[in-house]
Parts: C-alpha cells; structure tokens; sequence
C-alpha cells in the first residue's frame, strides 16, 4: 500500500512564499509522474505542476513563472515551491502519483491573504 504525506502549507500574505512536500512510502514501484493539483471552494480540482520520471515538466499557465517543481527520487519525495503567491492561489493542495496505480494524498491547505 502506497501513502502520501504532504506537509508545508499554512497562511501568507499576498506575495509571499510557501514551500510543499509530498513524501510517498510503502510498496512503490517504477514511479511514472509525481505532481501537484489543487482545489479551491466550490471549484474542480485541478493540475498545478507535475514532474515525469525523465525530469519533463508541465505547469498550469496560471503559475508559470512562479512555482517550481521538484523531486528527490531517492527519497520518493516531491516539492512545490511556490513564490509570489496569489489570493487566487488559495486552495487545498494535493499530492498526486502515477504508477502501476494513482495514489493521491489527502491535502493541505495554502491561504493566501490580500
């Protein structure tokens, strides 16, 4: 069984900065994409940055240019370090990996204030 454990997201102001992690453990096998989507209230869910296996990256084009994904393969662990954030930003983040299954976690939370 695979389990997803994001941490980082909090209260910023307009601006500011927050960084996410997303630590994938148990039976993990030939991981194809790891990424990050979001929600906000009464909106889908949708795709904010995912990182494939051979390192080709994708953005939503409303943060390109601001937030940047990474990954530490060893560790099984993703990042999304996330600058000059938005009010529009809000959202529940969520960690998404693509093998022989999709796993998703269970969020966290990101507000951003005006």
């Amino acid at each position: 069984q695979v389990q997803l454990v994001e941490s980082g997201g909090g209260l910023v102001q307009a601006g500011g900065s927050l960084r996410l992690s997303c630590a994938a453990s148990g039976s993990i096998f030939s991981i194809n994409v790891m990424g990050w989507y979001r929600q906000a209230p009464g909106k889908q869910r949708e795709l904010v940055a995912t990182i494939a296996r051979g390192g080709r990256l994708n953005y939503a084009d409303s943060v390109k240019g601001r937030f940047t994904i990474s990954r530490d393969n060893a560790k099984n662990t993703v990042y999304l370090q996330m600058n000059s954030l938005k009010p529009e930003d809000t959202a529940v983040y969520y960690c998404k990996l693509e093998a022989s299954s999709n796993y998703w976690g269970r969020g966290t939370q990101v507000t951003v204030s005006s």
